[in-house]
């Protein structure tokens, strides 16, 4: 059999399928695997966001309503596993998937098939997450956290739950190795490192993090898995182990992977902001230096999250100050996005709503970090709903918001028809509207005491669990907006121009497949 992959793509590319499974479950073709990976990412985002829902309408008053207690607490470790892990990274793989080969002038990525395995490996990974819910004892109740000891008094869904966290972590490891060779070996001549769109440059750092810490993962939920199925003690206290090791190894993968969910929503954000702005992004190479400071200083941040562990005054203050210096790289890219903003020809369309809220919303997110970072005020934020406020203001209005500005932005581009402009402006204000409504009370619950993770309260918290499950189910459903913008795109009406958005000179990779134009090349002329 002679090798077709050598130019980076295979016969599929050749001939056209013949049949729907070629086209879809035996694809090697980027566009089509990022298609795959998007539509993933929006089923599971509904699927987890349906989980919130319930966790938000048992809160909604005090006393237990709905669910079970140990449901409550199961749904909640996978609402926010589905949500990390199904919702928001495969919906980054996919954009990586369809744009970096367009952007940096590649015909494909690097390793075709490998790319094909890493995405049907989800499917199966997250029906076997979603089954824990239903197996005897239910799933873990520890949180996505998955803490020992308490994740270990479960049922048979534990090893379910290990298993899955295996094959998404394949999934990750395989997909990062693809973006990282696409990027170093199928650059077009004369696209340097720093010719790249700033969306590469976020995805290539995020690659070298992913392969870093997915690792750290899963040596520590195999660690767990020998501890109850084969009598390790390497978090049992009785057997000379200690539960804390686990908080050091999880939070040394689960630090980085914030911002493995956050560096390519910047991306995103920076090559939005300058098309509707009319100029290109205000420093870029210091853009791509505050990237890489993110990436670097993620890896000695872990422990901000283990400040009441009893950790030493010397340590806490070590992570107290390496994590407010993070604060300065991130504000660089602030204040960047702000400048770009600055005395430009700026105009409103969807994808720069959403990314607009997202640079505003994204600060208050920055900030309570910034809170949670001083070791004597985290004893008092620490375990509350503070916390759900600040990680959610950073994954939703953050995250979420820049890859519903993503869809809206290229989807012109991957389907060569325009979305309908009112259903994603309807979408963005409700979105905008039902995200704070959600979650900026939860701050206050916070420093008022209330535990996460609970489905009772007492009765003086009652009011602002009430206004925040009614900006969920404003979030929650605005979103089938998205859905029909979407589907006005696919079957639309309007064909896409080869210049999307009006006036964007040149500046973005807002034209048709396959040939884009490089920033090494002529613009277009625009009459």
């Amino acid at each position: 059999m002679t090798d077709h992959t050598a130019a980076g793509h295979d016969d599929h590319h050749d001939a056209p399928p013949t049949s729907f499974a070629e086209r879809w479950l035996f694809t090697t073709n980027h566009k089509d695997i990022g298609t795959l990976y998007l539509i993933f990412s929006l089923v599971m985002f509904f699927v987890g966001g349906s989980m919130a829902l319930v966790i938000r309408a048992e809160l909604f008053q005090p006393g237990l309503q709905f669910v079970d207690p140990q449901f409550f607490n199961s749904m909640t470790t996978v609402h926010a596993l589905l949500m990390v892990f199904g919702a928001v990274m495969p919906a980054f793989v996919g954009l990586a998937n369809w744009l970096i080969p367009m952007m940096v002038g590649a015909p494909d990525m690097a390793l075709p098939r490998m790319n094909n395995w890493s995405f049907w490996i989800l499917p199966f990974a997250f029906s076997m997450l979603i089954m824990t819910l239903f197996l005897p004892g239910g799933a873990p109740a520890g949180g996505w956290t998955l803490y020992p000891p308490l994740v270990m008094q479960t049922g048979d869904a534990f090893p379910f739950m290990v298993f899955a966290i295996h094959l998404m972590g394949a999934s990750s490891i395989m997909g990062s190795i693809n973006v990282i060779v696409t990027i170093m070996n199928m650059r077009a001549p004369g696209m340097t490192l720093m010719k790249m769109p700033l969306f590469v440059w976020t995805w290539l750092i995020t690659a070298y993090l992913l392969i870093a810490v997915m690792p750290v993962l899963a040596g520590a939920v195999t660690m767990l898995l020998t501890d109850r199925y084969f009598g390790t003690s390497f978090f049992n206290a009785a057997g000379g182990g200690d539960p804390v090791l686990f908080q050091h190894i999880f939070w040394f993968f689960g630090h980085p992977e914030v911002y493995i969910m956050i560096l390519p929503a910047f991306g995103v954000v920076s090559q939005i902001i300058p098309t509707f702005s009319r100029k290109p992004l205000f420093g870029y190479s210091s853009m791509v230096y505050a990237t890489a400071s993110i990436a670097f200083l993620s890896f000695i941040v872990w422990a901000h999250h283990m400040f009441t562990t009893g950790m030493p005054i010397a340590g806490q203050l070590f992570f107290m100050l390496a994590t407010m210096l993070i604060a300065i790289p991130t504000a660089v890219k602030i204040f960047n996005w702000l400048a770009t903003m600055w005395k430009g020809e700026l105009t409103f369309e969807t994808p720069m709503l959403f990314s607009v809220a997202f640079v505003l919303l994204f600060t208050i997110g920055g900030f309570s970090g910034l809170m949670l970072a001083i070791a004597p005020a985290d004893y008092q934020y620490h375990d509350t709903y503070f916390v759900v406020a600040h990680f959610h203001y950073v994954l939703v209005p953050g995250a979420i918001f820049s890859l519903i500005a993503a869809a809206y932005y290229w989807l012109p581009k991957w389907t060569g028809y325009m979305y309908n402009e009112a259903l994603g402006k309807w979408h963005f204000w409700l979105s905008l509207i039902g995200v704070n409504v959600l979650f900026f009370p939860q701050h206050f619950l916070g420093l008022a005491g209330m535990p996460r993770r609970i489905p009772d309260y007492p009765t003086q918290f009652a009011d602002f669990n009430a206004v925040s499950s009614v900006g969920a189910f404003i979030f929650g459903f605005s979103q089938l907006l998205f859905v029909a913008a979407i589907w006005s795109s696919v079957k639309g009406k309007d064909k896409a121009t080869d210049q999307v958005w009006d006036g964007a000179k040149g500046l973005e990779w807002t034209l048709p497949s396959p040939a884009p134009y490089h920033s090494f090349s002529e613009p277009p002329k625009i009459d």
